[in-house]
């Protein structure tokens, strides 16, 4: 284990930059896991990471000492910091003091597709992101693609709002979605407040590509005339629209459900 107290440290500056800086992140292909349950996760399904970070009071926790047993017995990478350093670096308002600093995947599509996936154009909102990442996980989907208008994946805010469910899919950004959905070999579900049918007459019992769009706009014209269907979701209260996490979530699980029937 390595500790640093002074701010002025060139790896604790690094580490300053990756905390508060999308375009830091981007560039070096690394971001941080800020939590017990985002770290214990990433152990669990994707292993080592680069680093782990520590706040000096954390090291009296029993769960963060469990984690940082298990990288020091796999000859992992562990900084210490006081907490006072520990806090600039962190998002989490009354957090334990852990949080990993790791790769960033970058994945480019290639072949048709072919198994259930979600395709998501300009969903700007990272708690939206974050909680469709969740939704899907939770379904059983493997594969997510977002246009180049979409909320990063791999920010802070995304990464809590999704609870490790970035460690069990794959996520392919800045993606052509027209492209995509013009060679795939799967339906492809596009929702939309102005669609006739709804989404529980669609036979959901083979894979298929949700489509969902812009918090504001929904999903492009142009993307929305290549979709397979246009379904709606039948509400009964007096508001416009659901929200788009909440709808991808009620289009997942109805397909979970058809294929349990």
């Amino acid at each position: 284990m390595k500790t640093i107290t002074s701010r002025d440290n060139a790896q604790y500056k690094e580490l300053v930059k990756l905390a508060g800086n999308a375009a830091t992140r981007r560039k070096l292909g690394r971001t941080l896991l800020d939590g017990v349950h985002l770290c214990q996760s990433y152990l669990q399904l994707r292993g080592l990471p680069e680093q782990c970070i520590v706040s000096e009071s954390a090291l009296q926790h029993g769960e963060v000492m469990d984690i940082v047993g298990q990288l020091e017995a796999r000859h992992g990478h562990v900084l210490a910091l006081p907490d006072s350093l520990f806090k600039a670096i962190s998002q989490v308002e009354h957090g334990i003091g852990v949080m990993f600093s790791v790769a960033t995947p970058e994945r480019s599509v290639s072949g048709p597709l072919a198994v259930n996936a979600v395709l998501l154009d300009g969903v700007q909102d990272p708690g939206n992101m974050g909680s469709i990442l969740r939704s899907a996980a939770a379904a059983g989907i493997r594969e997510v693609y977002c246009s180049a208008g979409s909320a990063y994946c791999w920010s802070p805010k995304v990464l809590r709002a999704a609870m490790g469910a970035h460690f069990v899919l794959d996520i392919y950004e800045n993606v052509d979605l027209a492209e995509l959905v013009r060679n795939a070999r799967v339906s492809t579900l596009a929702t939309s407040g102005y669609a006739t049918q709804r989404l529980y007459d669609v036979d959901l019992r083979q894979p298929v590509a949700w489509l969902f769009g812009h918090e504001g706009q929904g999903v492009a014209d142009d993307l929305l005339s290549l979709a397979t269907h246009q379904v709606v979701i039948p509400h009964l209260g007096q508001v416009e629209s659901l929200n788009v996490a909440a709808c991808a979530a009620v289009c997942f699980f109805e397909q979970v459900r058809q294929n349990q029937v």
